[in-house]
């Protein structure tokens, strides 16, 4: 079987599934977990199969016409190259994983095969995108997640959050590929093709006519898609939806997919410095302000939710300083360990005997209860926390490598400024999210909550999982090694400047968290859980603005209450409000957008109402009145016709002879 036959059925087969798992959910529910995990297990399987024939040399390129447009052409192309290879791998790998596990996780849930089916071709559609060597086939991917999300971050449409965030996320996306949408039509339309490897040819030789407009349009999607500021605020709250969406999302799908298309067309956004620079300082903003936003949460869904807007922050920043390689490496080792991060966080709520609550002000002895959990997510989040040799360590110094390289003009890449932009935002953002990644661990495994009643052992689907994410977080940074081709050659060996002072400063956050987590639980030992008016720090309206970021569930008969012993109040101080509930950015777009909307539609409705609706009535009334006054003309009485008709005579000669004597 060729390698292009083998690309093929990738994508395909989890199609088939999901559409398998569709028809046959409700006849034959015994077929939905094998429909569910075969088809995607088989797709990893041939995904790994065309990454070692394609070996990270030659790009695989295959294509045939769809249908003749008359102007540019549409095709059904594939362009497999290595970066395109590894990360249909860690695709299939998630992807796999996710149901696997959701096989226990939602063992007893009524609507587990249409969530199978929607994940298996979430997944289809992930992997269209990464093979796809045309841009309008890539946008059918693109597009076919943004619906996949709606309908699986609403998978608990009871609840009024889940419906929420699912129409949230959905609009938001939206609101980026629009204008994605126009950059892609301009991009074919200057260089005459929707292929990637022509339109890739078209910049090599100058011919983008237009490539700041062009290269901005498309950041607008790769913003809402990779949840970038300013169009992150989706992501926390789809944190409402199933714990294995989560993983999905944020470690193989959707988001990833921004980071990827920016990997896949560099050049383009190469081609204007304004783009780069532009890049850069989203990229900035993003770690800076997520790092912030995470180490203030409560929920540990949300922590993690706003740990990935900063990681791809990381992927971005390299973008922006002209390293695809080290980019698409972060973007491989992040999935592993994010995913691992979800689904044991998973263990933690399914422990607890629900599928929402994650409140890590309510979480106690959970060591000794989910030891699995445990130990992996120890594992992920010092591959988070970037501590060598872990994965995140090499591939986060990779990033932190090549803006160095840009900002001391080792390379020319990309201006001088984005270099120091990224260079600077990294280190900082490696203090928080160690800060972030430490706080995150003490409250979840040590923390001073309410015991939750002990729902037993986790099904072993779901343990199995964490063990297997487990290897890639702790190995896979080694990777850099014997896998340069992969990653156009780029040398990923550790640079001794930014190693010593990324590892430097991510240690100075752990001991800094731990620190203050010991100072607050000193001062917490005597205060019972759920006094929080005794604690100096815990007013009403702070109790208030976490509850919302949090949106954390009522535990028992025991109220919602921040646990003094958090670290994240005494380390943010006057912060701690405001980062609690996203720097009020979701108040601003409902201020600028969403009022103004809401407003325009009340004077529409009332026009539609009380004018529009008040014409149409009156435009029916008039006759049906005039109508009426004949009806009662017609009584049936001759002689009232005959009297009718004299004085309607005696009228008209009347008149006759007036305008007469006036002539």
């Amino acid at each position: 079987m060729t390698t292009t036959t083998l690309a093929v059925l990738v994508p395909l087969l989890p199609f088939l599934g999901a559409a398998a798992g569709l028809l046959l959910g409700r006849t034959a529910p015994g077929f939905v977990r094998p429909l569910a995990v075969l088809p995607t297990l088989t797709a990893l399987v041939l995904a790994v199969l065309v990454a070692v024939r394609q070996g990270g040399d030659q790009a695989v390129d295959a294509a045939t016409e769809l249908t003749p447009t008359g102007s540019v052409p549409i095709e059904l192309a594939l362009h497999i190259d290595g970066f395109a290879a590894l990360v249909a791998v860690l695709v299939g790998l998630v992807a796999s994983c996710v149901q696997i596990y959701s096989t226990g996780y939602l063992r007893d849930d009524p609507r587990y095969p249409s969530y199978a089916a929607l994940v298996s071709l979430f997944t289809s559609a992930m992997l269209l995108v990464v093979y796809s060597g045309d841009l309008i086939v890539l946008l059918v991917g693109w597009e076919i997640m943004g619906i996949c999300s709606y309908f699986l971050v609403g998978h608990y449409w009871e609840t009024p959050e889940a419906r929420a965030a699912s129409i949230k996320a959905f609009l938001v996306t939206k609101l980026g590929d629009v204008p994605f949408l126009i950059g892609l039509f301009a991009l074919a339309t200057d260089a005459g093709s929707f292929r990637i490897t022509k339109v890739l040819g078209t910049v090599a030789s100058g011919g983008l006519d237009h490539p700041t407009l062009i290269a901005l349009l498309l950041l607008a999607g790769v913003a809402g898609k990779s949840a970038q500021f300013p169009l992150h605020t989706w992501l926390p709250d789809a944190m409402a939806g199933p714990t294995p969406v989560s993983a999905l999302i944020h470690a193989a799908t959707m988001v990833a997919a921004g980071v990827y298309f920016v990997a896949r067309l560099l050049p383009v956004f190469q081609a204007s410095s304004v783009a780069m620079v532009v890049l850069a300082v989203m990229a900035a903003v993003t770690m800076a302000g997520s790092g912030l936003a995470a180490l203030a949460q409560d929920d540990i869904k949300r922590v993690l939710a706003y740990s990935t807007i900063g990681q791809l922050g990381y992927m971005t920043g390299a973008l922006a300083v002209g390293d695809r390689g080290a980019a698409v490496f972060h973007l491989l080792s992040h999935g592993a360990f994010k995913a691992l991060l979800f689904l044991a966080a998973g263990v933690i709520i399914h422990a607890s005997g629900t599928n929402s609550l994650a409140a890590m002000s309510r979480m106690k002895d959970l060591r000794t209860r989910v030891p699995d959990a445990y130990w992996t997510m120890t594992v992920a989040l010092l591959a988070l926390t970037a501590i060598p040799p872990f994965s995140g360590f090499f591939s986060k110094e990779a990033v932190l490598g090549a803006a160095e390289h840009v900002a001391t003009g080792h390379t020319e890449h990309a201006p001088g400024a984005a270099g120091w932009i990224v260079l600077v935002a990294g280190l900082v953002s490696a203090v928080l999210t160690a800060a972030y990644a430490t706080r995150l661990w003490l409250l979840a495994f040590r923390g001073r909550g309410v015991e939750a009643p002990d729902h037993g052992r986790q099904p072993l689907t779901m343990t199995v999982v964490l063990w297997v994410l487990a290897v890639p977080s702790l190995a896979f940074g080694l990777a850099y090694g014997p896998l340069p081709g992969w990653f156009d050659g780029r040398d990923l060996t550790p640079v001794l400047t930014t190693s010593v002072l990324g590892t430097g400063l991510a240690l100075v956050g752990v001991i800094v968290t731990y620190g203050a987590w010991k100072h607050t639980s000193a001062m917490a030992a005597q205060i019972p859980v759920g006094a929080v008016a005794a604690h100096p720090d815990a007013d009403a309206g702070l109790v208030e603005a976490e509850a919302i970021a949090s949106h954390a569930p009522a535990y028992g008969d025991v109220a919602y209450t921040p646990d003094p012993a958090d670290p994240g109040r005494l380390l943010l101080g006057p912060l701690h409000r405001h980062a609690a509930v996203g720097f009020h950015l979701g108040a601003v777009y409902s201020a600028l957008f969403v009022r103004p909307v809401q407003a325009g539609a009340t004077l529409v409705r009332f026009l539609d109402r009380e004018v529009v609706d008040t014409y149409v009535r009156g435009a029916g009334a008039l006759p049906r009145w005039l109508g009426e006054a004949v009806r009662r003309a017609q009584t049936g009485n001759l002689q009232t016709y005959v009297s009718a008709l004299l004085a309607g005579t005696v009228v008209l000669v009347v008149a006759a002879l007036l305008v007469a004597t006036g002539a």
